[in-house]
């Protein structure tokens, strides 16, 4: 037996309540439309027999709709334009990597030039390069150190290459960040760099003004206290060790800024300047080429690029001063850092400083800091590598006290004879130097020597300054700043031609003209129909909205 289809007769009682519904929803929308003001647009019962140049009136009428149609018409093809270029420089991506993957070479000659040239400006041979170009040109070198780790600070290949450089170059040490380790350690290490180059204690300013942005005052901000953020010590005693130097060469001196990342380079001359001359930030590698601020007319100073960190360093040294940011390095040489760090660091006061309980190894204890400071995954999962890198710019940073031991015995480095050192310390006031680091060691506060975590330096970290000797690896942020590139060029390519600006302007024109004549017929019929049962009806428009349909869907709903 065949199955009958279901019908689809309602019950009355079915079918008269969704006619009560129907009633009740056109109530409400003419209610509604009642509320707004809006009433349905009347038929436009078009110009009068009466009037005045009907004739004309109508073929204007004619003329402007042959018009706005031609109009349409353009905009449609240019839409497709648009669309077709589109295309074709998607087809053109899909065969140049299509080409890429095959033969291993570039898109094209004009892009592969600007890739190169962007990676170049991000590259390490770039920084070396950039480097170089620093130490040349400097009349005296400052190497920054941290005072925290100084010996780990220090690049034997730097101090070679201005050692060994001929003429009257100089080279001196400036020891930043004093005011995180204890004042006993910070004056043993002054005692023994001294013996070796002429050594500055310096502190730079943390808050400055930043010269490029306009002085903004609010309220929050005026209740805060910057006198203490923005002092810095040592600046004098610098100063007035370069303009004497100057005063003795007679002739206006450069002085190059050199150092491994996170030493604090820009914010010295910063603090020298007195304004935010130079960017600095917690990120490493933030300045990428040579940059001069001119302190007075005496003294240049010249900010370069951080000092590339030899491959062959220790796992702690690539840790601490490796110029690859954290946040684009892998996961493992991340934890690789951290378990470095903790290694040559005293468990106990590390535990104290994190208020962390006992840990077995490197991975539990980034599990524990990770619950401790809240940074857990979905499903409470504690994110570890999020922790570890937040703890390496901890390290890098001016967040944490540590401080390591100067060694036991003064060995100078091969390249250091007695000629050399007593070459570095002429022109130079050395007792005038050491009252007014004292002087300087004397007005700061410092943490003490119990808060301050006991760690155990590496040595001298090697770096790179020939920039043949680099081994160039592509990181993240190059392949987003070559993408960034990249979606230049197609706004470059959609940019319009001179063709397409001239029809835009036409069209233009002719909307304007439009408009005017739209004008002219209301205003015709305004004057014609002045009565009031005429008024409401006289409104025109070209592009007439359809009448608003109150049907009701019987397939929606009470079926």
């Amino acid at each position: 037996a065949e199955l009958k289809k279901a019908s689809k007769r309602l019950t009355c009682h079915k079918r008269y309540k969704i006619q009560k519904k129907i009633r009740e929803h056109h109530r409400k929308v003419r209610k509604e439309a009642k509320k707004r003001g809006r009433k349905k647009p009347k038929k436009d019962p078009g110009v009068p027999s009466a009037a005045p140049f009907k004739e004309e009136l109508l073929r204007e009428a004619e003329q402007r709709k042959q018009r706005l149609e031609e109009l349409k018409q353009k905009q449609k093809l240019n839409r497709q334009k648009e669309h077709e270029k589109k295309r074709k420089l998607e087809a053109k991506k899909n065969a140049a990597k299509i080409t890429e993957k095959a033969e291993g070479k570039g898109s094209s000659g004009k892009s592969k030039a600007k890739t190169n040239k962007l990676l170049d400006k991000n590259s390490k041979k770039s920084f070396c390069r950039e480097l170089k170009k620093v130490i040349e040109a400097s009349d005296v070198v400052l190497e920054v150190l941290d005072a925290r780790d100084p010996m780990g600070c220090r690049c034997p290949q730097l101090e070679q290459a201005v050692t060994c450089s001929g003429g009257d170059k100089k080279l001196l040490l400036v020891l930043n960040k004093i005011d995180l380790v204890p004042k006993e350690n910070l004056e043993k290490w002054l005692n023994y760099l001294k013996k070796e180059f002429p050594t500055v204690a310096f502190k730079s300013a943390t808050l400055m003004k930043d010269k490029t942005m306009p002085e903004q005052f609010t309220k929050r901000r005026a209740r805060v206290d910057l006198s203490r953020t923005t002092e810095c010590f040592g600046s004098k005693c610098l100063l007035k060790l370069l303009q004497e130097h100057g005063k003795a060469q007679n002739k206006a001196i450069q002085v190059g800024v050199v150092g491994f990342p996170n030493v604090g380079k820009s914010s010295i001359i910063n603090s020298l300047k007195g304004v935010r001359a130079c960017n600095v930030g917690l990120a490493r590698g933030v300045t990428k080429s040579m940059q001069i601020v001119h302190i007075d007319k005496q003294t240049k100073m010249l900010d370069s690029p951080s000092i590339i960190a030899d491959p062959s360093n220790s796992a702690l040294a690539l840790a601490l001063r490796s110029i690859i940011d954290t946040e684009e390095s892998g996961s493992a040489d991340v934890l690789e850092g951290v378990d470095a760090i903790l290694n040559h660091c005293s468990k106990q006061q590390v535990m104290m400083h994190y208020s962390i309980p006992d840990f077995r190894n490197t991975e539990e204890f980034l599990t524990l800091l990770a619950q401790k400071r809240g940074m857990l995954k979905k499903g409470g999962v504690p994110d570890v590598e999020n922790i570890a890198k937040l703890l390496l710019c901890d390290w890098t940073g001016a967040k944490i006290s540590y401080h390591s031991q100067p060694p036991g015995s003064q060995r100078p480095p091969p390249y250091l004879t007695e000629d050399k050192i007593a070459e570095m310390q002429e022109c130079f006031n050395l007792k005038n130097l050491e009252e007014e680091n004292n002087t300087t060691v004397q007005a700061l506060k410092y943490p003490s020597p119990a808060s301050s975590i006991i760690f155990q330096s590496a040595g001298m970290a090697n770096g790179t300054i020939e920039e043949n000797k680099v081994i160039e690896v592509a990181s993240e942020w190059e392949n987003l700043e070559t993408s960034k590139e990249g979606k230049e060029e197609e706004e470059e390519d959609f940019t319009e031609s001179d063709d397409d600006q001239d029809d835009i302007e036409e069209e233009e024109k002719d909307v304007k003209e439009v408009n005017q004549a739209l004008a002219l017929v209301s205003l015709t019929r305004h004057f014609l129909f002045s009565e009031s049962e005429h008024s409401n009806s006289l409104s025109f428009s070209l592009d007439k909205t359809a009448d608003e349909d109150d049907a009701y869907d019987f397939n929606t709903d009470y079926v």
